[in-house]
C-alpha cells in the first residue's frame, strides 16, 4: 500500500508540481489549498507525511502544526515546512510549533524528495 502525504500550499502550481513528483515515486498525495481544510484533511486521512506552506488562506501553517503536533492522534506526523518565509525567526517559530523541517522556495524537487523518504524510513 503506498504511503500517503498531505500538501497543503494555496499556490495550485507549485502544489501541482510537489504533486506529480510525489506520484511519481509511487505515494499517493492529498491535497489542500488552506489551512483550514489541511488541518480537516490531515485529521479525516491521518496521512504518512504532510508538506505544509506557512502563509495560508484560513489558518496559517504555523497554527496547524502547532495544532497537530499537540495532540496525541497526530503529534507522530512528520511536517516538512516548505514556505517562502525565510527568516531564521520564520525557521524558528517552526522548529517551536513542532515542524520537522523547514525548506524555503524556492527548493530542488530532489531534496523535497530526499527529506520525505528520510521522514518516512525509505
Amino acid at each position: 500500500m503506498p504511503k500517503r502525504i498531505l500538501i497543503v500550499d494555496d499556490e495550485p502550481d507549485l502544489l501541482e508540481m510537489v504533486q506529480i513528483n510525489l506520484e511519481m515515486e509511487g505515494y499517493e498525495c492529498i491535497v489542500a489549498y488552506d489551512g483550514f481544510r489541511g488541518f480537516e484533511r490531515a485529521r479525516q486521512e491521518k496521512p504518512d507525511l504532510i508538506i505544509l506552506d506557512v502563509m495560508l488562506p484560513g489558518m496559517n501553517g504555523y497554527k496547524v502544526c502547532r495544532l497537530l503536533k499537540f495532540d496525541e492522534k497526530y503529534k507522530h506526523i512528520p511536517i516538512i515546512m516548505l514556505t517562502a518565509e525565510a527568516q531564521e525567526k520564520d525557521r524558528q517559530t517552526g522548529q517551536e510549533t513542532g515542524a520537522d523541517f523547514y525548506m524555503t522556495k524556492p527548493f530542488s524537487a530532489d531534496k523535497l524528495l530526499a527529506k520525505v523518504k528520510e521522514y518516512l524510513g525509505e
